[in-house]
C-alpha cells in the first residue's frame, strides 16, 4: 500500500479576502482528500495545524514515505497584490521522482483551474520543506488567496481540488482510483 505525508499550509497567519486563511483552507481540502485516498488504498498521514515545519519533517522524515504532499495558496508580493493568478507546482530541482510527480498534478491541475495556461510545474533550489524531506516530494501553491478570483476558486472548489489531487496520487503510484460517491 503506497504511503502519503500529506503537510497542509501551516500559515494561519495568511488571511484571505472575504474571511478565513491559509492553514483553514488547505486543511480543509486535505479533509476532503481523506475518503478518496481511503477508497483508492492510500495510506497517509497529515500534519496538525499545531506543528511547526521543523516539526513536519521530522514526522515525514521519521517513517518510509513514498511520497510528500505540501498544499498552500499563494499571495503575491505587496507590488503586485491582488493581481496575480495562478498555480504552481513546486517540486525540488533535482528529484527525478518529484519532478515527475509535479508533471502529474500540473497536467491534471489543468483541467480543474480556472486557466490552465496559468498552471506550471516548478523546480526550486529554496523551498526547506522540499529540500529535508527524505520522500519524493511536491508543494503545490493552487492559487492566489489575495486574488479574488482566485480565491473564489479555492473557496468554492474544495472537493474538486482534494479530488484532484489524490487522483494524481494515484496516477503516481499507478493504482486504481476510486470515488466513494460513486455509485455502483
Amino acid at each position: 500500500m503506497p504511503k502519503v505525508y500529506l503537510s497542509p499550509s501551516l500559515q494561519e497567519f495568511n488571511p484571505y479576502l472575504t474571511g478565513g486563511n491559509e492553514e483553514q483552507y488547505m486543511n480543509l481540502i486535505v479533509d476532503a482528500m481523506i475518503p478518496y485516498l481511503e477508497a483508492s488504498g492510500i495510506d497517509y498521514t497529515r500534519n496538525r495545524p499545531d506543528m511547526t515545519l521543523s516539526e513536519v519533517i521530522n514526522e515525514s522524515n521519521s517513517d518510509d514515505y513514498d511520497l510528500h504532499l505540501a498544499i498552500h495558496s499563494n499571495a503575491g508580493p505587496e507590488s503586485f497584490s491582488g493581481r496575480l493568478r495562478g498555480t504552481d507546482v513546486y517540486y525540488w530541482y533535482n528529484s527525478e521522482l518529484g519532478e515527475y510527480f509535479a508533471d502529474i498534478v500540473a497536467e491534471n491541475f489543468k483541467d480543474i483551474y480556472p486557466n490552465p495556461e496559468d498552471v506550471r510545474a516548478v523546480p526550486t533550489q529554496t523551498l526547506r520543506e522540499l529540500r529535508r524531506t527524505f520522500a519524493p516530494s511536491v508543494l503545490i501553491e493552487v492559487a492566489y488567496h489575495d486574488n479574488p478570483e482566485d480565491e473564489r476558486f479555492i473557496k468554492n472548489n474544495i472537493d474538486e481540488i482534494a479530488r484532484n489531487l489524490v487522483l494524481s496520487i494515484t496516477e503516481y503510484f499507478n493504482v486504481p482510483f476510486v470515488d466513494p460517491y460513486e455509485n455502483g
